[in-house]
């Protein structure tokens, strides 16, 4: 009798994110108030995702943890605007968090401070704010960062020769079949021109099976259980099983009477029972060998059928608005104004432009869902007016440098 194949290892890791909402900044705000945000609603919201995700989920996960002696492990990538309104909003959220990494079970990962597009347009940006959010995570964690998740899984060969050059040994992307085949996102991949750094691909199906369509009555899946689930990893090939999702997807996107928390408790005790082993990625990447080179030459993301950056910089908006942040990017630096910077730095973020976006269909539902503005318009005027004020800032400071100068 043929002895069964021994279950593939499921690498789970977790997004954790909040943007600050902007306020609705009309035109006659510019160069009368050099604050862009709405507190209360990001205060409100914060709050709202604290109660029904943040504080369970953390806790869950850390018996889950605990009940199982460390076998079970996740991976989580905090980015710094997250750490920052935890902090500010909710220091018991942190709290929880801190105790849940404090188990030993949970890897943090690298990221972009400000959750930004900065790989697409500036190096250097974009390594000031690894370097930033590295900083933050060793302050609050007390652990260093050894594998990188980009902004909305962007990925590209560029960048991965840009994150190996900053020190880190393994990166997150998605699994794209028109650049490998599927079947190979369980297997450890390499860019073409790299030498050490190690690719993890998403598994797109079974991340998405948990992320999306676990509470989609449409789908021929529903109910999906911990047994089917487990059944469908059993007869995976390849090295490892990478599902990556939003954190907020427990208890926030799904809520607790989806069954969700009873899902992962069942799927983790029945996978474990049945031989099954969970890793970290820094475990994936000092365990598994490349099985081959992943040729990505264009940027690619997680986001919608597309799975480029289009859903943010795929319209006039979008493109104009990130090109004018970027674009004064030495401007801003040469001000010295760390206050400043920040505010620049804060604009940067992917959901500013994700709020442009004006798809039609179950993707533009999806946009228009998340956003606090009516219309795509209103997003962009109102960050548009936010960075004209914020460049007469910048032209006021270094106008007044350069007469001392």
């Amino acid at each position: 009798m043929m002895a069964a194949s021994p279950l593939l290892a499921p690498c789970i890791c977790f997004q954790v994110h909040q943007p600050y909402r902007l306020t609705s900044y009309d035109f006659f705000q510019i160069g009368q108030r050099s604050y862009y945000e709405d507190d209360e609603l990001n205060r409100r919201v914060f709050s709202k995702v604290a109660e029904k995700c943040y504080l369970p989920a953390a806790q869950f996960f850390r018996k889950l943890i605990e009940r199982s002696e460390g076998r079970f492990r996740i991976a989580l990538s905090f980015t710094g605007l997250v750490l920052e309104q935890m902090a500010d909003y909710r220091p018991d959220v942190l709290d929880s968090f801190c105790d849940l990494i404090a188990t030993g079970g949970v890897e943090v990962l690298g990221e972009t401070y400000y959750h930004s597009l900065a790989s697409l347009y500036s190096f250097a940006e974009f390594q000031r704010q690894i370097n930033l959010h590295g900083a933050k995570v060793r302050e609050v964690f007390g652990v260093e960062p050894r594998v990188f998740r980009n902004t909305e899984f962007i990925y590209s060969n560029r960048i991965a020769t840009e994150v190996e050059s900053l020190g880190f040994r393994g990166i997150l992307a998605e699994g794209v079949p028109w650049v490998h085949p599927h079947s190979e996102a369980n297997y450890l991949v390499k860019a073409p021109g790299t030498k050490a750094v190690k690719i993890l691909l998403r598994n797109s199906f079974l991340s998405d099976d948990l992320a999306f369509r676990f509470t989609d009555k449409t789908w021929k899946g529903y109910p999906l259980n911990a047994a089917d689930y487990c059944e469908r990893l059993a007869g995976m090939h390849g090295q490892l099983l990478n599902i990556f999702m939003d954190f907020e997807t427990i208890g926030e996107h799904q809520w607790r009477d989806s069954g969700t928390f009873r899902f992962w408790e069942e799927f983790v005790s029945m996978y474990l029972e049945r031989g099954g082993e969970f890793v970290s990625p820094s475990m994936a990447v000092a365990r598994f060998e490349v099985e081959s080179d992943y040729d990505c030459s264009q940027p690619t993301s997680w986001a919608e059928s597309e799975r480029d950056p289009s859903a943010w910089i795929g319209n006039a908006m979008q493109k104009e608005a990130a090109l004018k942040i970027h674009g004064i990017e030495q401007a801003v630096m040469e001000t010295g104004d760390p206050r400043l910077i920040h505010s620049w730095s804060k604009l940067q973020c992917s959901d500013h432009f994700h709020y442009m976006n004006s798809r039609v269909g179950s993707d533009g539902l999806a946009h228009r869902y998340l956003s606090p503005f009516e219309t795509p318009y209103d997003a962009y005027i109102y960050f548009m007016n936010a960075l004209a004020d914020l460049q007469i800032r910048v032209d006021r400071i270094n106008i007044a440098r350069s007469f001392l100068v």
